[in-house]
């Protein structure tokens, strides 16, 4: 089982450094006991750590704001930020703010439009097709008793489920989710001029795929969301814009992909370091709800988010200013011990592993998160149900996860397993 990390002092962690981000349990717990609102020296950032002061940033926009844009210039990218819109917009469409990136009331809006659609009934229509596309994957590997999982499962499963949903073609997810990288890169590393560039290319590129999709479902709607988005009005809502249209896909897109991917695929590397859980999983299947949670408590795929203050506020006994950037980060508040007994222990009993904030908290608490529970649900029970003895066919990159401030991506991971 896990032990709590080795501690150290602040300043030998960075939170630019992809081995803090990759592993920054130690550094959380930490901050915990010492900074639990840190500003961060490379960025003059603000990171919230604790659960409760989590909790009031979330639910508390009128004093920290999701439109990200009112210190654009105090962001990752700084004055890259205008360079990266300016490129948009000359040749597609610049960023505005839309669902995630708005306050109440204007995000009332597209919520209840989203809302509309990722429904519990929704979902539960659903199940039979994730079922289906969990199965047909595992189909193509089994027999070999081994696969590269992140390529071959952890992001086509939900990859097609949300082209699918959306209207794409499941055959190009790999294009879609390159997309998706390119459109989470300006909020997640710091990038070049080369890089910088490259990442617009590609965002225009999925721009002008989905502005001529938007098109042919406005003359011939279908039964999918890009359909129900550019068909969204009536007596109480204005039709989408074109901008509005382009910054739901990207949120949808990203969303879709990569964060439960990585739910996916850290739930089966946890299988893979704690192998007595296959085995438990398998004999009684009803614990794989628990398992689920635990392991978005534990590990969780949105490590950290942003917000902009508007006014100067006291957080822990830290002044934030007026216009600062702020990172809620979720992944310390899951593991912070005066909420979670134990926190780096991973315990399917605990009472309250429920509580988690992986899905965020309050009027923005994730739109998919049923969907994405359903799919992680699916995943544990067809993986536990039909391998055995999952181990890793290569070591782990050093460090695990790719380099990103928000996210805990995994790039490859090679198991071998024994067919049931």
């Amino acid at each position: 089982m896990a032990t709590a990390p080795q501690i150290r002092a602040i300043e030998d962690y960075s939170l630019l450094d992809n081995r803090v981000q990759s592993d920054p349990y130690a550094f959380y717990e930490l901050l915990h006991r010492e900074q639990p609102v840190y500003q961060m020296p490379e960025t003059g950032m603000y990171m919230v750590t604790k659960y409760e002061s989590l909790r009031f940033v979330l639910t508390h926009p009128e004093i920290f704001s999701n439109d990200t844009n009112l210190a654009a210039d105090k962001s990752l990218q700084g004055d890259d930020h205008v360079k990266y819109q300016s490129i948009l917009e000359e040749k597609g469409w610049g960023h505005v703010q839309t669902l995630q990136r708005t306050d109440p009331p204007e995000h009332l809006r597209y919520r209840k439009l989203l809302d509309r659609v990722f429904t519990a009934s929704r979902v539960k229509t659903l199940t039979p097709f994730v079922d289906d596309v969990s199965g047909e994957l595992i189909d193509a590997f089994i027999d070999r008793g081994s696969c590269e999982f992140i390529s071959e499962y952890a992001m086509p499963f939900p990859g097609i489920i949300i082209a699918e949903q959306l209207g794409l073609d499941r055959s190009e997810i790999r294009t879609f989710k390159k997309w998706g990288d390119a459109m989470l890169a300006m909020a997640t590393k710091i990038l070049d001029e080369e890089q910088l560039r490259a990442t617009a290319a590609i965002e225009l590129e999925a721009q002008h795929f989905l502005a001529d999709m938007f098109e042919q479902r406005r003359a011939h709607p279908q039964d999918d969301l890009i359909s129900a988005l550019v068909h969204a009005h009536g007596d109480d809502m204005e039709p989408l814009t074109m901008h509005e249209l382009q910054n739901l896909m990207h949120q949808l897109i990203t969303g879709g992909f990569e964060t439960t991917q990585s739910a996916v695929a850290h739930a089966v590397w946890l299988l893979v370091r704690q192998p007595e859980l296959q085995d438990m999983l398998f004999e009684d299947p009803t614990k794989i709800k628990r398992f689920v949670e635990e392991s978005l408590r534990w590990e969780s795929p949105v490590q950290g988010l942003f917000r902009v203050t508007r006014e100067d506020v006291e957080l822990d006994g830290t002044m934030i200013p007026k216009g600062s950037f702020v990172i809620v980060r979720f992944g310390a508040a899951n593991r912070d011990a005066e909420k979670f007994e134990c926190p780096h222990k991973f315990d399917m009993e605990r009472s309250n592993g429920g509580a988690h904030l992986a899905f965020g908290s309050g009027g923005h608490f994730c739109v998919g998160a049923m969907l994405a529970r359903r799919e992680m649900t699916t995943a544990i029970g067809d993986i536990t149900r039909r391998m055995k003895n999952i181990t890793l066919a290569k070591p782990m990159a050093d460090p695990v996860h790719e380099p990103s401030l928000a996210f805990l991506p995994i790039a490859e991971m090679h198991l071998g397993f024994e067919k049931r």
